[in-house]
């Protein structure tokens, strides 16, 4: 697309040219969505993108054209719920197996997060998904529709980690009884793997990576293995987490943030046995996806983080240092950003959030 045309498209839909000109990427608007939530790239280059309301579309980064895909489960849309993370099997290649997560309603008006695997077909005109099989449910279902959390993400060696929220239900994430407010790690069958640190509890207990979280909504492994989250705070206190086997990060007993009644929240550094985040932000920047960038395009920035930022609007770039971070820099893009990705050549992809969001791809400038 003709670099003028992007200029002009992007001052009519609220990014300001000026201060965008000043970045070191260039953006160019690819699709538009209703509530995108999520992307995967597949291996030929197109790219999976979820929609809120329960559409899982298959885009063409080329010229924009979407193909939906049926069979997708019935997800309970409404609040923050909805249709949420996609996610490929690292053997999709051979296996054609992509994982979905997903608000999924209960019985007495509750409802909670789930993730099923499926098997991906992409035949043109009748992309489909079958043998649907869901591996994963968050426990207890409970009444209200916010804080699913519900990333997912792949290790190295091939466990699935899933980001559960505590449902805006505060002391579940302490409760061992459950997996709300927790990181659970499983086989990619959603069996238990025999060394996960309280695999010897059995039931739901057995599941637990890590407790004390939030609302969790990015997670990445540095180029060290290192797992990191990115999880909103209550009214000021959104976290940048390094997540250690077993670790207990505090919440609701301690946050840097405080209830939004007002009530006072006891800061990090009055409980050391919690884990304390390495960044956290007062004022918020409401972080709704993040990345950990490997790619060759943008040389500089490789092993950087990158926030999605969505009350910020903006993407938050992010250095480290062994096992410490920092901030570095913001670039402000005039939208809510749901979600951040590398593609497959190095470009960075977000989606901007609501109704109109659209897919963007950052190139260098």
């Amino acid at each position: 697309m003709n670099r003028w045309l992007i200029t002009i498209l992007l001052f009519f839909t609220g990014a300001c040219a000026s201060e965008l000109s000043a970045y070191p990427f260039t953006v160019e608007p690819v699709a538009t969505f209703d509530e995108p939530w999520a992307m995967a790239f597949l291996p030929d280059g197109r790219v999976l993108v979820t929609e809120k309301q329960g559409q899982l579309l298959v885009v063409s980064t080329n010229d924009g054209a979407v193909a939906p895909v049926r069979g997708v489960p019935a997800v309970d849309y409404g609040g923050q719920g909805g249709l949420g993370d996609v996610i490929l099997h690292p053997d999709f290649a051979e296996n054609g197996r992509i994982y979905l997560s997903y608000a999924e309603a209960g019985d007495d008006d509750t409802r909670g997060a789930a993730v099923a695997s499926a098997t991906l077909t992409l035949v043109p005109g009748r992309e489909a998904l079958s043998d649907v099989d869901v591996i994963w449910r968050q426990d207890p279902k409970v009444s209200g529709r916010g804080h699913y959390g519900h990333r997912l993400l792949f290790s190295e060696d091939g466990f699935l980690f899933i980001t559960s929220g505590e449902r805006q239900k505060f002391d579940p994430a302490q409760d061992m009884n459950g997996n709300l407010g927790k990181i659970v790690r499983l086989n990619d069958d959603g069996s238990v793997p025999a060394d996960n640190p309280f695999a010897e509890q059995g039931g739901v207990t057995a599941q637990i990576w890590s407790l004390g979280h939030r609302n969790p909504l990015g997670i990445a492994f540095d180029a060290d293995g290192q797992l990191w989250n990115i999880e909103m705070g209550p009214r000021g206190g959104d976290e940048l987490n390094l997540v250690r086997r077993g670790k207990n990060y505090g919440y609701p007993i301690v946050s840097n943030g405080r209830h939004y009644d007002g009530r006072d929240i006891p800061d990090h550094d009055t409980r050391p046995e919690f884990e304390a985040p390495k960044v956290w932000w007062s004022p918020v920047i409401s972080p709704g996806g993040f990345m950990i960038y490997s790619g060759n395009l943008f040389p500089e920035w490789q092993g950087d983080g990158f926030i999605a930022g969505l009350s910020s609007e903006a993407l938050v770039r992010i250095e480290f240092d062994g096992a410490d971070a920092r901030e570095v820099e913001r670039y402000s893009m005039s939208k809510r950003i749901r979600a951040v990705v590398q593609g497959p050549d190095g470009a960075i992809w977000l989606l901007e959030d609501k109704d109109g969001g659209r897919l963007l791809k950052l190139t260098p400038r």
